[in-house]
């Protein structure tokens, strides 16, 4: 029988890892200067807590939920997004008497069951960041800053950010209605698709826009804007995020079409983009969510944040011409087959304590084979071991007895 992975999900092989270690390392020191501390939440909620917050009606709970009864016959759901584990672990361990805004990052698996694309699985790896219990625009500016921070030390090119907001509570219902209205007038104008989003929010009809058949976009394009209907504060907080972003030299395209369909979304929604994925571009989607935590039954809690694919991201860096790093190994030692091997694996564990990266050979190669080897792994310095000591190859020779064989290595 023929084992391979499952539909939809992937390897990342030893030779592939350093790309993605990149992009992990650099997210993890960006969110510690950003102020940013880990959490980690289970792989699997209540289904009921990924119902609430990704709507009953929507796609990701009517099609793309891994949801299963375990044996006390509870519904639970494999997580596929991390923002509603988040906001239930700031709730349940009352993180919101702390000091706010509770500020933090979380890399990990999601899965949702969805036909597989181009950097888009049915497991995938994301990284989000959420900042709860702060209704700061520059709060909003801050998260959508680092990310764009995180693309340019990986030097990925060809991205853009777009922004919008969509109002609150106080603005958005007469929008709705105006919406609603417009979309009467056109309804036999849409797709079946687009007709089906309007049943879960209005505001949905506007998803994925650049992916609409183009007759479509053209309708919609005439449709009224939310931007047109904010009210004084929503507007002023849309004014400031916008100022800080400047101050901060990032730039972005105001984009009227770009929203979130849930009801507890409320003002900043922001997107980045990337050329390099082709139909498949956002690298990076996110913003405000002040009505979340409220929905799952903690207190009024305004909260920003966006989600990552990072298989997205190394894809970015691999159309670009990004090649991985091959490992380090400071000092490989080839063993002629008169040496005394405890010698060796002694001397070795005595390296790598002391913290150098080291190999030797475990095929059997013949000395020349071993030699080899070590130029494949790009070793710095190459020890020849013999019965009668060794001998340090690095930008010439040195011989030396195994007694001082560590010695001699500090030297290089």
């Amino acid at each position: 029988m023929k084992f391979e992975a499952p539909r939809g999900t992937h390897d990342v092989l030893p030779a592939q890892q350093p790309l993605w270690e990149q992009v992990i390392d650099e997210a993890e020191r960006l969110c510690a200067l950003y102020g940013y501390r880990r959490i980690t939440v289970p792989v699997f909620e209540d289904t009921e807590l990924f119902a609430r917050t990704s709507g009953e009606g929507s796609d990701v709970v009517q099609k793309e939920m891994y949801t299963f009864s375990d044996r006390s016959d509870r519904s639970l759901t494999l997580r596929p997004e991390a923002t509603a584990s988040v906001a239930r672990a700031y709730i349940q361990h009352g993180l919101y008497r702390e000091p706010q805004p509770v500020k933090t990052f979380f890399i990990g698996p999601m899965y949702r069951y969805t036909a597989p694309q181009r950097g888009k699985f049915r497991e995938f790896w994301q990284f989000n960041v959420e900042a709860m219990g702060s209704d700061d625009p520059a709060l909003d500016a801050e998260v959508i800053q680092l990310f764009a921070e995180l693309l340019g030390r990986l030097e990925i090119g060809g991205w853009w950010l777009e922004l919008n907001s969509i109002g609150d509570r106080t603005c958005r219902p007469a929008y709705l209605e105006q919406l609603d209205a417009w979309l009467d007038q056109r309804a036999e104008d849409l797709d079946e698709d687009t007709v089906a989003k309007r049943k879960t929010s209005p505001l949905r009809v506007f998803d994925n826009m650049a992916q609409k058949p183009e007759a479509v976009q053209r309708v919609l394009a005439e449709a009224p804007k939310i931007g047109e209907s904010l009210c004084a504060d929503c507007q002023a907080h849309f004014d400031a995020v916008r100022s800080y972003l400047d101050a901060s030299g990032v730039d972005y395209r105001l984009t009227p079409t770009l929203v979130r369909g849930l009801d507890y979304y409320a003002r900043t929604t922001f997107e980045f983009m990337g050329e390099a994925l082709g139909a498949q571009s956002s690298l990076c989607g996110g913003g405000r969510y002040d009505y979340l935590i409220e929905e799952i039954g903690g207190p009024p809690t305004p909260a920003v944040g966006f989600a990552s694919g990072i298989e997205r991201i190394v894809l970015s860096l691999t159309e670009q011409g990004d090649e991985p790093a091959p490992p380090e190994i400071d000092v490989f030692f080839a063993v002629d087959d008169a040496a005394e091997r405890p010698d060796v694996i002694a001397a070795i564990a005595e390296l790598r304590r002391a913290g150098r990266a080291v190999d030797t050979d475990y095929a059997g190669r013949s000395l020349k084979g071993q030699l080899t080897q070590a130029g494949r792994l790009g070793a710095r310095t190459t020890v020849i071991a013999r019965a009668d000591g060794a001998t340090i190859r690095r930008s010439g020779e040195q011989d030396t007895e195994f007694a001082s064989l560590a010695e001699a290595l500090e030297s290089l």
